[in-house]
C-alpha cells in the first residue's frame, strides 16, 4: 500500500484522509458514483464521459472521476460479492458519495427474459449474507425509487429491451444460486433456491445489489442497479456477447446526469424528492 501511514484500527486512514480499501480522499471522488464488480469495466465507464482520470487502483478497487456533460461522476469496482462491496461503500459514505448505481452482468430465470435484455431492480432477496451484519434480515433491500426511474428513463431513451422487478443477491456463484458444485455437490435446499424464486416472480440472480440497497438506505445515500443478462436458467443459455453486455453502463451513464437534471429541478422548486409533475411545471387537480 505505498508509502502511506495508516492510523487508526477503528476506521483506518492515512495523514490526507485517504480511506484504506479504495485508496481515496475527500475531492478525489464524485458524489455520483457508478459500482462495477470487474475492475477492468471502470475504464470502459470512463471512456464514455466527456473526461476521466485514474484516481486510484489497489486490489480489486479501481476508481476514476471525471465529467458526464454537467455532472461530476466516478466509477469504483467494488469486487466480487457482498463483503468487498460493503469496504467500498463504506469507504465512499465517508467521502460524502451520496447517488450510486450498480452496473453488472446477471442471470436470469424467467424464461421470457434475454440474454442482452436489462434488469432494473426495484429490490432484492438479501440471501448474500453481508447485508446481515448491518441490520436485521426483516429490513427490506429497496432501491431508491429516483434513481430507479432515472433508469427507467434512461433505458427508454436508448431504446434497450428492459424489466423492471425484484432480484435475488446470492452468497455465491454456484451453490447459492441452486447451481451444483464440483464433482456434483449439492445440499437438499439448493434444488429449491431456483423454483421458489420463479414462483415469486424474482427476475435473476446476481450477487451485490442487496448490499448496495441495505447499507445506502442505512447511510442515507440513494442507490440503483441495472444488470445485462448473459445467461438464462430456464433453457440454460450463456451468451456474454460484446455488442449487448455494457448497455448497462450506457443506461447508468445517462441516468445519472438525468438525475442531475432532476436535481436542479427540486433545487428551484424548492422540493426535497422528484415527481413528474416537476417535468410539466403543472399540478393535477385532486380528484
Amino acid at each position: 500500500m505505498g508509502d502511506h501511514n495508516w492510523e487508526g484500527a477503528h476506521r483506518p486512514t492515512d495523514s490526507e484522509g485517504r480511506q484504506y480499501h479504495i485508496q481515496c480522499k475527500a475531492g478525489e471522488v464524485a458524489r455520483y458514483v457508478l459500482l462495477p464488480g470487474d475492475p477492468k469495466r471502470v475504464g470502459k465507464i470512463a471512456a464514455m464521459w466527456d473526461e476521466g482520470k485514474l484516481v486510484a487502483d489497489y486490489r480489486e478497487h479501481v476508481t476514476y472521476t471525471g465529467k458526464s456533460g454537467d455532472v461530476d461522476i466516478s466509477a469504483c469496482s467494488t469486487g466480487a460479492g457482498g463483503g468487498s462491496t460493503a469496504s467500498t461503500l463504506e469507504d465512499l459514505a465517508e467521502l460524502g458519495c451520496d447517488t450510486l448505481i450498480r452496473v453488472g452482468t446477471c442471470g436470469a430465470i424467467q424464461d421470457y427474459i434475454k440474454p442482452g435484455d436489462l434488469i432494473i431492480s426495484t429490490g432484492s432477496v438479501r440471501k448474500e449474507g453481508t447485508s446481515d451484519g448491518y441490520v436485521t434480515r426483516a429490513y427490506p433491500a429497496a432501491a431508491n425509487y429516483e434513481v430507479t426511474l432515472a433508469l427507467i428513463e434512461a433505458a427508454e431513451q436508448l431504446g434497450y429491451p428492459y424489466h423492471v422487478g425484484i432480484g435475488y443477491t446470492a452468497a455465491s456463484f454456484f451453490c447459492g444460486q441452486g447451481r451444483p458444485g464440483v464433482r456434483g455437490y449439492q445440499q437438499s435446499f439448493m434444488k429449491d433456491i431456483l423454483p421458489d424464486m420463479q414462483a415469486a416472480g424474482v427476475l435473476n440472480f446476481e450477487m451485490e445489489a442487496a448490499t448496495v440497497f441495505t447499507i445506502s438506505s442505512l447511510y442515507q445515500m440513494r442507490a440503483g442497479a441495472i444488470f445485462t443478462v448473459i445467461a438464462n436458467r430456464v433453457n440454460n443459455s450463456f451468451e456474454y456477447d460484446g455488442s449487448t453486455v455494457n448497455r448497462n453502463l450506457e443506461v447508468a451513464n445517462l441516468a445519472m446526469r438525468i438525475l442531475w437534471d432532476w436535481e436542479l429541478k427540486k433545487k428551484a422548486a424548492g422540493r426535497k424528492y422528484f415527481s413528474p409533475s416537476l417535468l410539466k411545471n403543472v399540478s393535477i387537480s385532486a380528484l
